[in-house]
């Protein structure tokens, strides 16, 4: 047998005298003392302790020092959720909201746009709320499009325009940005077509619009917006199907049971029903601000309106909920 190395004298003395130490710290201490690489310290542990496979087991005389190798059971583990936060966006109470949606630029109807705006600027609302389909995105649609409308930098900048004649109406005003069904157009659009760089923050919707210049927040995800007591919706995160009848806010109270504003539906309409303990709960839809003809619904029964909300202090509101006429005079919905 060969004369034993002064490291391997070391292991066996060390691992006799401290049987219970990790070999990682008897290494540490043998390559200190025998001026041995770390590598070739563990080794002469390993080997030293029956812990180096079967063949230098057979080949090592003495087997009193061997160890079991320490196999931990294995304890199964929830695994971690991959579920997000999803909590409302508070706007606060005792401010007073105006709640506009369903632009869908370039697309819109300028004089509606305008005679709501001028409305709403004698209200002086703390809050300017764009509830979603803001813009149209029809470049970037899955469904079938005229190829002549398909100018993707023109709708981007008629978008920014109109954000920006926005603000310069509403210059202390908080404005807020909802995502709507249209919205989400561009985001399907990068997936499908982009997906190396859809996480880029350069090209997400808010950064295209030059949102984060103007000061306005933008509220993605399909969270609802809270106006003191009263959650608003843009209106297409309640599915369809129950919540598309003829009358659209009946529809939302079938699907929620709740107080709730959505826009969507391009109809201003409300529903009020009490619930087993006699509480009221009342639903709105309001009107749109685009253009009442579109390509893909030529009939319809839409009209343009918006709405305004006063918050009290303590969550309690009131809403005023609004059409504009053929003539473009605000009439109560």
């Amino acid at each position: 047998m060969p004369e034993k190395t002064a490291h391997r004298l070391a292991a066996e003395r060390l691992c006799r005298k401290f049987p219970d130490a990790p070999s990682r710290t008897l290494a540490r201490r043998i390559a200190a003392e025998c001026k041995v690489t770390a590598e070739q310290a563990r080794d002469v542990i390993r080997v030293v302790r029956g812990l180096h496979g079967k063949t230098h087991q057979a080949h090592t005389p003495d087997k009193s020092l061997f160890r079991k190798p320490s196999r931990k059971p294995h304890k199964p583990s929830l695994p971690p959720s991959l579920c997000e936060t999803w909590e409302p966006f508070d706007l606060g109470c005792d401010v007073t909201v105006g709640v506009i949606s369903d632009l869908h630029i370039p697309y819109h109807d300028q004089q509606a746009v305008e005679a709501a705006v001028a409305y709403l600027k004698k209200r002086k609302p703390d809050v300017l709320l764009i509830n979603g389909d803001y813009g149209d995105w029809y470049s970037v649609s899955r469904y079938m499009r005229d190829p002549k409308k398909r100018r993707l930098k023109r709708e981007i900048k008629m978008q920014r325009d109109g954000l920006q004649w926005l603000r310069s109406q509403f210059p202390k005003a908080r404005i807020v940005g909802k995502e709507g069904n249209h919205e989400l157009r561009w985001s399907h659009y990068l997936w499908n077509a982009a997906v190396e760089i859809s996480e880029f923050p350069q090209v997400r919707l808010p950064r295209i619009l030059g949102m984060k210049t103007l000061g306005i927040e933008y509220v993605d995800n399909q969270r609802p917006i809270m106006a003191g007591k009263l959650p608003i919706f843009h209106g297409h995160e309640l599915g369809k199907g129950i919540s598309s009848p003829v009358n659209a806010a009946r529809g939302v109270f079938m699907r929620m049971i709740s107080t709730a504003l959505v826009g969507h539906h391009h109809r201003t309409s409300s529903h009020t029903e009490p619930n087993w303990r006699h509480e009221e709960i009342v639903c709105w839809s309001t009107g749109c601000l685009c253009g009442l003809n579109a390509d893909y619904a030529v009939i319809n029964k839409w009209n343009a309106g918006f709405a305004v909300v006063e918050v009290a202090a303590d969550g309690q509101f009131q809403v005023d909920n609004l059409r504009l006429n053929t003539d473009y005079a605000v009439r109560s919905g």
